[in-house]
């Protein structure tokens, strides 16, 4: 049978908890550069706005009405992936000085 101590365990407990909280950080990270560098967000913005002028020089109104649909939709969609990315971020700090909080009791 495996005996761990006090201090093996509060040590076990805080190197977990700071591998968690850099893949946290490094995945939050990560996200958010994708979102950035997401060009076919933007090309399929653009397209869109595109078709919204070509339905209004048209008079399409139904055209028009799926365009400015769509643009709300990606919004969301950006949005969406930038609080994911902000979340994943903050709760591996957050992960990471619990980490170093436990290793502040047992030095």
């Amino acid at each position: 049978m495996l005996s761990l101590s006090a201090y093996d365990l509060i040590l076990t407990m805080s190197v977990c908890l700071f591998v968690m909280g850099v893949i946290s950080v490094g995945i939050g990270v990560f996200i958010l550069i994708s979102k950035v560098l997401g060009e076919d967000i933007r090309v399929i913005a653009n397209q869109t706005a595109k078709l919204a002028q070509k339905g209004v020089a048209e008079d399409v109104a139904g055209l028009v009405g799926n365009a400015s649909s769509l643009i709300e939709s990606l919004n969301q969609l950006v949005q969406t992936t930038s609080g994911v990315g902000m979340f994943l971020f903050v709760a591996g700090f957050i992960l990471i000085l619990a980490a170093y909080f436990l290793l502040r009791q047992i030095m």
